[in-house]
């Protein structure tokens, strides 16, 4: 027979198994929270070798002076302020950026994103794109190809920011923190802070988790989707999972055109 002094130590002791399950479980979420928020501090990206340390989609890094890459503006590409709207949010928009492996077609979501299909036409419409290297390439953690930087070391922007649109497209964040971004999305890079978009872009190639802090505003084709992954097939500079990828890729020419 169990005495009661007996049955309070078996319930104490269940008591303190299911503390220190829930304590593992906790740390697990954690950890696996913790793994997210660091790859989406890849998407932030940083200047130089900074950039590729960390691991976040940004367009661009804090200076000494406080401010930020996508506030500087890029030799000779600069813009004072965020262009007018010009654009019928109604239509479609189509971005084609053409490059050495390879046309990439972006369906872009005018109706949710106007001022980022807006501040693309503007800023493809000055040749703004042509010419410029996608700088970043990310194969653990997150798996993106990132472009839009003249500089084409992750720290230029065209001198002014958009704000961020569509953050709710993808879902509603899990207990990590995070929302899946499908391969063959296409999204504005910033610099973590809200608000600080301004050229640099993200294509994923392969699902990716990060937090919806990037705006999605666009789709790629089957063929740019199948470019991008060829690209990211052949790796990153050094052997690195983050950092200049080893084909070089250079937008020769980016139009935004509409339907």
């Amino acid at each position: 027979m169990v005495t009661s002094d007996q049955r309070r130590r078996q319930l104490a002791r269940e008591k303190y198994e299911r503390q220190l399950q829930r304590r593992e479980e906790a740390r697990k979420k954690a950890k696996r929270r913790n793994a997210i928020i660091a790859a989406a501090l890849a998407v932030v990206l940083a200047a130089g070798a900074a950039a590729y340390a960390s691991v976040g989609l940004s367009d661009g890094d804090t200076s000494s002076d406080g401010a930020t890459a996508a506030d500087t503006p890029s030799p000779a590409k600069s813009e004072s302020a965020e262009p007018k709207m010009a654009i019928d949010a109604k239509a479609k928009y189509t971005m084609a950026l053409t490059t050495n492996h390879g046309k990439v077609e972006v369906a872009m979501d005018a109706a949710r994103t106007p001022r980022t299909v807006n501040s693309f036409k503007h800023l493809a419409d000055k040749k703004y794109f042509d010419g410029t290297k996608c700088h970043r390439l990310t194969t653990q953690g997150i798996f993106v190809l990132q472009c839009g930087d003249p500089t084409g070391n992750g720290t230029g922007g065209p001198g002014y920011t958009i704000p961020d649109e569509n953050l709710n497209a993808l879902g509603k964040a899990g207990a990590d923190g995070a929302v899946t971004f499908p391969a063959g999305t296409v999204a504005m890079a910033n610099t973590g802070q809200p608000g600080s978009g301004g050229s640099q872009f993200f294509l994923v190639y392969k699902d990716t988790k990060l937090p919806p802090q990037y705006t999605p505003f666009g789709t790629m084709d089957a063929a740019g989707l199948k470019a991008v992954q060829e690209i990211a097939k052949g790796g990153v500079e050094g052997g690195a999972t983050d950092g200049a990828p080893k084909k070089a890729v250079t937008i020769e020419k980016a139009t935004v055109t509409k339907a």
